[in-house]
């Protein structure tokens, strides 16, 4: 599992000594919830450096082309409105024939294949100042591992530009669904975060739901129905070893998250009855329980810091946003809208809480703070639900169900300005997405 990633041990090499970015030109996105003009910049295809690289030179390139695009933070502009050609690496770049095309910022770049070695170097620039925006960097690993590579190119422009951690070098862990709608087979799956290298982690033999990354992005806690009720499970990514977390007798146990250090996991457990949630610490198999009420709680997610809980209950009639202490107790409300709220999930950056809300036969994915304010829905259609973050807490991925007999489910990702809605493309039919942190 993943050995092609594994084995390419990327690195920086060299850096030739150019002024540092807090040294750069006035070339920056300042990334805010408001609607801003996206940044117009071009990508040429990289430069070949030698034979049998030209393929994967223009390939890299699109693939930094198309996660910046992704971001709806950049414009691309086509190889079509080009003036000049990058033909050398090392070659000045003339700025007026990019400026002519109102491109502000320039990725140039070139690859070299050695057997299965592959190195690919980098530049950015600011076109209106001429600068280069940061030290050139260059990443090695193997001719397989390229998209990721690819990827984190495109994480170090983003970095440069915004200021801020990109999320391009990550991957999602997800259900993968086939067949009708009324027997419909489900396996959990991992893919890039864009949807390609999609690769299968259990067959179909048992339905799974509610995969959720480890903190580490080593682990993966789901929920099977393996015994014939839900029980948690961990995966070890690697190796695809799985072993049962939670098998207590006569319970069901669903919906677990890791805690931020990895040490511990939340989950809702089902018990003559009444469901409430629980932690247990992963290396002793002790329970806690949280909260006694009863009314169904559901759907519990760690704070950044660990301190907190936000969860979904029924308590009060329909679903509605609670938060409490990671030790239990006390809760409180924070949503207080309109319809019925699900699967509150509280953002990397800890300041704003991602949710599912059904309002007037529509759902949406919304944000709202920590205290319940400033509620904001980001799309609407006829299912949605199941929020994760980005590594960098700016985008949000999510499944959509179309409607009717034959709905069928996807993901998508939108952005915290809710303007750049993208569908993420997958073999089949996908739901439940977990967002992993960066690769390492």
């Amino acid at each position: 599992m993943n050995t092609r990633f594994l084995s390419a041990v990327l690195v920086m090499l060299l850096a030739w000594g150019l002024p540092a970015l807090s040294q750069q030109g006035p070339l920056r996105i300042e990334i805010t919830d408001g609607v801003q003009e996206p940044l117009p910049f071009a990508v040429p295809d990289f430069v070949p450096e030698n034979g049998g690289s030209a393929q994967m030179a223009k390939d890299i390139a699109r693939v930094v082309a198309e996660d910046l695009s992704g971001t709806g933070l950049f414009r691309e502009i086509g190889s079509e409105a080009f003036i000049s050609q990058i033909t050398s690496f090392s070659s000045p770049v003339e700025f007026a024939d990019w400026k002519a095309i109102n491109a502000q910022a320039l990725i140039t770049g070139a690859v070299s294949v050695a057997g299965q070695n592959l190195t690919v170097k980098f530049r950015v620039w600011d076109v209106f100042s001429g600068q280069e925006m940061g030290a050139g960097l260059q990443f090695a690993g193997t001719a397989d591992g390229w998209r990721r590579m690819a990827h984190k190119v495109a994480d170090a422009v983003y970095e440069r530009i915004t200021g801020e951690g990109g999320y391009f070098d990550s991957r999602v862990v997800f259900v993968s669904e086939d067949g009708p709608k009324d027997d419909r087979k489900k396996r959990l799956a991992i893919m890039d975060y864009d949807g390609a290298n999609v690769q299968y982690l259990t067959d179909s033999s048992a339905i799974v739901l509610t995969p959720r990354f480890s903190p580490t992005g080593d682990r993966v806690l789901y929920t099977s129905f393996e015994s014939g009720s839900p029980k948690i499970h961990v995966l070890d990514v690697a190796n695809v070893g799985r072993r049962v977390l939670q098998s207590r007798e006569g319970t069901m146990s669903f919906g677990p998250r890791f805690s931020p250090d990895g040490q511990k996991v939340v989950f809702s457990l089902e018990a003559g009855g009444n469901t409430d949630i629980y932690s247990m610490d992963i290396a002793s198999g002790v329970e806690t329980r949280l909260n006694s009420a009863p009314s169904i709680e559901t759907a519990p997610s760690y704070s950044p810091d660990g301190s907190k809980i936000v969860f979904e209950s029924d308590r009060s009639g329909p679903g509605q946003i609670y938060v409490m202490s990671a030790d239990g107790g006390d809760s409180q409300r924070i949503s207080t809208g309109k319809g019925n709220y699900g699967t509150p999930v509280w953002s990397p950056r800890g300041d704003l809480i991602a949710f599912t809300k059904q309002v007037d036969g529509r759902f949406h994915i919304g944000v709202m703070k920590p205290d319940g304010s400033a509620e904001r829905l980001l799309t609407a259609s006829f299912r949605e639900e199941g929020p994760t973050w980005s590594p960098n807490g700016r985008v949000i991925m999510f499944t959509r169900e179309t409607e009717g007999s034959g709905g069928v489910a996807s993901l998508y990702r939108v952005d915290i300005t809710g303007r750049t809605l993208k569908k993420v493309r997958t073999p089949g039919g996908a739901s439940d997405p977990s967002w992993s942190p960066l690769q390492k």
